[in-house]
């Protein structure tokens, strides 16, 4: 046996000698070291990475089986370690008790790469029947038993097993949340656009009062904002689908047999559903991680979208009374400690606010990716916390879309009158009046009626500068909005 049971701990030992390990959690002395040696931020690896290993470790003991690598028994046993703790471990204190490695660790992610392969072997140990650190034992081995290394890490390294995990994780996470959740809000906003199609308002460029637009016409951009979003994610999970698996230490396939990394591929797209393959260039996949980068701009696109219609939104429901107010913003909250009644565009904010995290989370994978920082020679060291940060963006643009969808959008209606009113009161309205007088005698109208304080309409019947049935064509609003009509 390699572990000697204590009252709070037992003693297990790993290539640089013993270590004691809590004694209830499923992890050995290469994980306890990582636990000491990088107490830095207390937020481990997000629990989608460690399903994603989950999953790949049972594809590649599937593989390897098949390859006459490994033996079927070990193989089951594998897969169904890898099974209950896609199932979270509840049994065994969850996911996070039992992967407790900082973010901030290993920067190629050995350490969790052997967290997982020590769980792995330690819940093969308990379906023996043999105690937990069994797994370096020659007798316990020598009846069938799942050494770490030897088996549960089999043709592999962390150095392509991280990155695999990493662009697994997120191309689930893209798949199950973010893409239904972009789909449902833009769904959404074309709804409001068909419903609001007739709501004709002043459109503003530069703040400033412009000519009249339809309120359907704004919000089918905002639409048009989320189906470029769903093209943007489709090519990142393209871009993600490339595995590194199958490249071992630096890209080279030392230790592996050759037809490796397209059979775990072809495993794990039939798991997910999501296409995945083996890298074409083994060297490009473990050396740089420019997928990750990549991936991560497209998030910060549709963040910077999710802020333009989420902004664009809070200022058209401004005021009630002392702003722009032609949307009328559902209360979902007090919007005021010491001032009653005031409502307060809070979902807006929130998602304006998430919309900056993942701008700062693809700035530090951009960082990540650089070389010098994270991609050094033959292999890239930040991947865990561009992992994280990864999977980070996906969700909090996947939570955005919808507390967006379901808060604000489905309560949001337009304040007619305020819409018609502000047209009216507009000098921009002047602009449809250039091909009849000129461009120089609709601006001194406008000045005129400024100095005035009239609408444009009134002061061009006043002055006769059209017949008044002219003028009414010419000044109707929502003629404006269809020049081609």
């Amino acid at each position: 046996m390699t572990a000697t049971d204590h009252a709070d701990t037992r003693t297990e030992k790993d290539s640089m000698g013993e270590m004691e390990v809590p004694a209830g959690v499923l992890y050995g002395a290469s994980t306890q070291r990582a636990v000491l040696n990088f107490p830095i931020s207390g937020t481990p690896v997000p629990a989608e990475i460690i399903f994603a290993y989950a999953r790949l470790k049972a594809a590649c003991a599937e593989v390897n089986a098949s390859l006459d690598k490994l033996d079927g028994d070990r193989c089951e046993l594998i897969d169904g370690a890898c099974r209950a703790i896609l199932r979270g471990l509840d049994a065994h204190g969850g996911i996070a008790r039992n992967f407790p490695i900082d973010i901030f660790q290993t920067g190629s992610g050995t350490s969790t790469n052997m967290n997982a392969n020590e769980v792995i072997a330690n819940l093969v140990c308990l379906e023996r029947g043999a105690p937990i650190g069994s797994s370096k034992d020659s007798a316990y081995l020598d009846a069938g038993g799942v050494h770490p290394n030897d088996h549960v890490n089999m043709g592999q390294s962390s150095n392509d097993t991280f990155p695999t995990a990493m662009h697994v994780a997120a191309a689930i996470a893209i798949k199950e949340r973010l893409l239904p959740a972009i789909e449902r809000l833009e769904q959404g906003l074309n709804a409001k656009a068909q419903a609001w199609d007739k709501v004709v308002k002043i459109g503003r460029t530069h703040l400033q009062d412009a000519t009249p637009i339809r309120l359907g016409q704004e919000f089918s951009g905002y639409a048009a904002q989320m189906t470029h979003a769903k093209e943007r994610l489709h090519r990142a999970l393209h871009t993600l689908g490339e595995l590194a698996i199958g490249g071992t230490a630096v890209g080279t396939g030392i230790n592996t047999h050759p037809e490796f990394g397209a059979k775990v591929a072809a495993s794990l797209t039939e798991a997910t559903g999501v296409h995945f393959r083996e890298a074409v260039n083994h060297f490009e996949a473990q050396h740089a991680k420019d997928a990750v980068v990549e991936a991560s701009g497209h998030l910060r696109t549709i963040a910077v979208s999710l802020s333009k219609i989420a902004n664009d939104i809070r200022w058209l429901g401004s005021g009630p009374r002392c702003g722009i107010g032609e949307l009328k913003l559902p209360a979902v909250q007090p919007g005021s400690s010491i001032m009653p009644g005031k409502v307060n565009p809070v979902m807006c904010e929130a998602v304006m606010m998430a919309a900056c995290q993942v701008i700062g989370n693809d700035a530090a994978i951009a960082a990540g990716g650089m070389g010098g920082v994270g991609s050094l020679l033959d292999l890239n060291v930040a991947m865990p916390m561009m992992g994280a940060n990864l999977i980070s963006s996906i969700g909090l643009l996947a939570e955005s879309c919808t507390v967006f969808q379901d808060k604000l959008l489905d309560g949001l209606e337009p304040d007619r009158d305020r819409c018609a009113e502000l047209i009216e009161g507009s000098l921009a309205m002047c602009t449809s009046l250039v091909p009849v007088i000129g461009y120089d005698a609709s601006a001194k109208l406008a000045y005129q009626a400024f100095r005035e304080g009239k609408t444009v309409r009134a002061l061009a019947l006043e002055q006769k500068l059209v017949p008044e049935a002219e003028l009414a064509r010419l000044l109707d609003p929502s003629g404006m909005t269809r020049p081609q009509a």
